[in-house]
This record gives structure tokens, sequence and C-alpha cells, in this order.
């Protein structure tokens, strides 16, 4: 079965405001599906999205200050499995109108936060802007409730919503403590944007300048970053099997038997 969607993401860090249940930016999904029981699926799956936070945008005047953002465009990897509630006939074709099911499993995520310094963009990571080196690729767990809704015999549409628990608390570059002005002004404005002491590369207002030195505290590293997808997906199913005959949707040569069976109307029966 192929699935491809779109949907939003929404990134939950020191740069986001507390409270934020959802943020949309832009999300593209593509994926290969298969059931190896009536009821259980594997998926590999393919995501493309965005990730956003700014200061600027906070609803307190400690986070203004610090005056810190970042944009990253993200591709995460990923291999899942999922129970539905209710089994599928022994066709493709027979299965449930609606279902619901939920899924876990492992990934890879590659992420790159960026920021703007008048009009350029600057990847964060070389610049080491806290003093320390991090991966742009760590593993991710994503899990997660979707529903599913026959709206022909071989399509499904799918909305589906997947928490992502990381093991990095770098996605938005920012973690620990501020470390002493680096000698390079474009990384000294990184680290500490509103604060002339730390740069020369812009005139902050009155009113916006802060006083952190090295050793203040900059983040929360006793959290790691997290992130949220929420996506609506088209599956469609290729009716064959592995023995290449068309018509059964399970991947075996044998017939799979199941609690239930569906009519092509619909309509349910026990065995």
């Amino acid at each position: 079965m192929l699935t491809a969607g779109t949907g939003s993401s929404t990134y939950y860090g020191e740069l986001s405001n507390p409270g934020t249940l959802l943020k949309l930016q832009p999300n593209l999904n593509v994926g290969l599906q298969i059931y190896v029981t009536p009821r259980i699926s594997v998926r590999t799956e393919l995501n493309w999205f965005q990730l956003k936070g700014s200061d600027a945008e906070a609803n307190d005047a400690g986070r203004k200050s610090r005056g810190l953002s970042f944009l990253s465009n993200c591709f995460e990897i990923s291999g899942t499995g999922a129970i539905n509630l209710f089994a599928n006939g022994n066709r493709y074709y027979r299965r449930p109108t609606l279902n619901i099911y939920g899924f876990a499993g492992i990934g890879l995520l590659y992420f790159n936060p960026t920021a703007k310094l008048n009009g350029t963009s600057y990847s964060l990571e070389p610049l080491k802007t806290e003093g320390v080196t991090y991966s742009r690729v760590v593993p991710v767990i994503p899990f997660g409730l979707g529903v599913r809704l026959k709206v022909g015999p071989n399509t499904n549409i799918v909305f589906e919503g997947g928490y992502r628990k990381t093991f990095t608390d770098y996605l938005d570059d920012v973690s620990a403590k501020y470390t002493a002005p680096s000698s390079d002004p474009v990384t000294a404005y990184f680290q500490n944007p509103n604060n002339p002491a730390y740069n020369t590369l812009t005139t902050i207002p009155v009113g916006e300048v802060n006083n952190f030195t090295a050793g203040y505290k900059r983040g929360n590293p006793s959290a790691t970053d997290s992130y949220f997808l929420l996506n609506v997906k088209i599956e469609y199913y290729l009716p064959i099997n592995t023995s290449g005959r068309r018509g059964n949707g399970l991947i075996s040569r044998k017939k799979r038997s199941s609690t239930y069976r569906y009519n092509k109307r619909g309509g349910i029966k026990r065995k």
C-alpha cells in the first residue's frame, strides 16, 4: 500500500511558548505500508517538515530580552508498526469503512537550525553558539493515533497525529549556558543577539538590551526538545500479493483468516 500526505508540524522546546498545542508549519510525507496480519501492519515513511521558534513571539519579557530564534528544515525516516481496532477481511477491499489504529516505532531525524542576520541565513550548529558540538542526525521515537476512512475499493483517507520523542536538546540550537563572546562577529551575534557587548552588527532599541554573561542560563538542559506531526494522507492499495496473483491485500501466499469478514458493500458478518 502506497501512502502520501501533507499536514503541519509543531516544535516544543526553549523557543516555543508554554501552553502551545499546535503551531502550524509545513509537512509532506510519502511511505509504503504492508499488512502482516488482518490487524497489524508495518510501514516505512519519509517526512519533510519545518520547525520554527522565536523569542520575539514569547509572552514574557525575559524571553524577548534573550532574542533568539531558529528555523529548521528537517527530514525524518522511520519504521513503525500499527495495530488496528478492527480486522481486515480476506481481501483488501473487504475492510471496514472506518478504522482506528495506534502506531509506534523508531526513526532517524536530520535537522539544521538556522537564523538570519541582515537578510542572510546562517546554519547555527557550525558556529558553536554554546561552545559545544552536537550531531544534526539523531534517533527519534514516533508514536500516535490515526483514523482511517475507506473512500473507494483501493483508497483510504487517513487523519493521523504523531508525537516524536527525540534524544537531543539542540533542535533549536539552545540548551545550556552562555559562553564568552566569540571573536567572530557573526558567531557573537547569534550567541546573544540582544546584547551589544556581544556584537556590533546591529543596533538594539533602548529597553531591549540584556546583560546575560558567560555562565548565565541560556536554555533548559534538563528537558530534550520534541515535535508533533499532524497529517492528512491518502492510502492506495496495490492489489497484488507476494505470489504475483491479484486480489489479495495481504502479503502471504496463503489466505489468512480473520475474526470478521466484510462484504463488498461494507457490511460486517462473523466468519
